[in-house]
């Protein structure tokens, strides 16, 4: 019989060598314990194979239960998310939900609870969304709802926990658990991250995102960390009918005679240095060499210093001041948005037009009082650099004001996402300031990469 038992992430099995003949790419055998080795995440595709071939076995490993997890006052699937919920289920409730930002992901989630009746670890990427799962899990179960994170450290059935803190403890809770849902879940194949998945005996896992897609090429990893992508619908699909209408619109913004000539000099100043040190932004390590060459010499601080103003000059121009100006009194009977790359900039204007400001440096009790006065809509405008990109819900925002951000297209999806929950009688309107003949127009060109933003048409 195959003795089955969890050691600090790792799973021990007791078997004869014919045994684990039907399992032997999983495990390997460990001389100093005189056991056979195998990851956590191998727990489950072990189990089904030794029950395929009816070999005994004594699982000692588990400690999660099944549960009869009911939801109150749940509202009804809609289309998108039944389809979703189905494709998840016939994947061997293993996989990946690709659903836009306000679609409901959370609610196909605490389906995927009842529908598993397994003990659940939900893993979030920050603080905000900690406490606005814990909320939505309390309302629906009825229940204690287990906190890692943000100083709490109390695990239930159903537990929610930053990624950060899971990671802390996964070696030692990484069999407490039969389903693992990753909200967000672009966020695990990171070099460190990745091990919570790696650690967990979860059989059944879900993860969801509305862009999986990463930089570096390790997207894939999704199918082995958590299963494939078995179900995707697009904002485009979702338009209209589950996602609040929307238009996009591009403005470019001139920059003030004395601006554009400051910007000039310093961006020729930056890019001669580069060019004179053998510096090509086009490589993949451009930026690191960069930065080491700059730190040398004075001659180096000197050119990042031209570099940072170039930046900030494009970023908070006194034109681009004077369009957030505009608009917010285009739109002063709606609760807006306004997005940065930099907590400067969200500061900048923040102190010009006297306006909340949340950024990473923000208090979590301070952040939580301004997006609760934000969703009550006591408060009619908020300005953020970017930690508003991901997940956080407030759905009666309906207008999006880029002042500035990165080249990373699911960055600019993201910030969409904002502004698309549904409401009767909402459209929606994301407004991208680009500063002209700046190096942001081609980081504009690379964000807008994407099918949501076929439709957007230029002022």
């Amino acid at each position: 019989m195959v003795s089955i038992s969890f050691d600090q992430g790792t799973l021990c099995l007791q078997a004869t060598p014919d045994e684990m003949a039907p399992v032997a790419s999983y495990v390997q055998w460990d001389e100093r314990s005189h056991c056979y080795r195998a990851r956590g995440c191998d727990y489950g595709p072990i189990l089904r194979t030794l029950h395929h071939l009816a070999v005994a076995f004594d699982d000692q490993a588990r400690q999660f239960q099944k549960r009869d997890f009911q939801g109150h006052g749940e509202p009804s699937l809609r289309p998108h998310q039944q389809q979703a919920l189905q494709a998840w289920h016939r994947c061997q409730q293993r996989g990946v939900i690709v659903l836009p930002t306000g679609s409901g992901k959370s609610l196909v989630a605490r389906r995927a609870i009842t529908l598993t009746g397994r003990d659940t670890l939900i893993l979030v990427p920050t603080i905000d969304l900690l406490h606005q799962w814990f909320e939505q899990l309390s309302a629906a179960f009825q229940q204690p709802i287990g906190l890692m994170g943000g100083g709490d450290h109390e695990l239930h059935p159903i537990t929610v926990s930053t990624y950060d803190s899971a990671l802390i403890h996964i070696e030692r809770i990484g069999n407490r658990f039969g389903l693992l849902i990753c909200d967000e879940c672009h966020h695990l194949p990171a070099p460190t991250t990745r091990h919570i998945a790696i650690l967990s005996i979860a059989p059944f896992r879900l993860g969801l995102t509305a862009t999986p897609e990463r930089n570096d090429g390790s997207t894939t990893d999704l199918d082995e960390l958590l299963g494939p992508i078995c179900h995707r619908s697009e904002i485009t699909e979702l338009e209209g009918s589950f996602l609040s209408p929307y238009h996009l619109e591009t403005i470019p913004i001139n920059l003030d005679a004395d601006e554009q000539q400051a910007y000039i000099t310093a961006y020729q100043h930056y890019r001669q240095f580069a060019s004179i040190n053998g510096i090509s932004f086009s490589r993949e390590n451009g930026w690191q060499q960069f930065i080491q060459v700059c730190a040398r010499s004075k001659e180096g601080r000197d050119a990042f210093a031209a570099y940072r103003m170039q930046k900030q000059l494009a970023r908070a121009s006194r034109a681009k001041l004077r369009a957030v100006w505009s608009l917010l009194r285009q739109h002063h009977q709606e609760q807006a948005i306004i997005f940065t790359d930099d907590n400067a900039t969200a500061y900048t204007i923040g102190e010009v037009f006297i306006l909340p400001v949340i950024t990473h440096r923000t208090r979590v009790s301070e952040r939580k009082r301004l997006l609760d006065l934000f969703r009550s809509q006591q408060l009619p405008v908020l300005v953020t650099s970017r930690v508003l990109n991901e997940g956080v819900d407030v759905p009666d925002v309906s207008v999006g004001i880029i002042v500035s951000g990165t080249g990373s297209v699911r960055e600019h999806v993201q910030r969409l996402g904002r502004i698309l929950r549904p409401r009767a009688g909402k459209q929606a309107v994301l407004y991208e300031l680009v500063s002209a003949e700046t190096s942001e127009t081609f980081t504009s060109e690379r964000r807008r990469q994407h099918l949501a933003y076929q439709k957007e048409f230029q002022n």
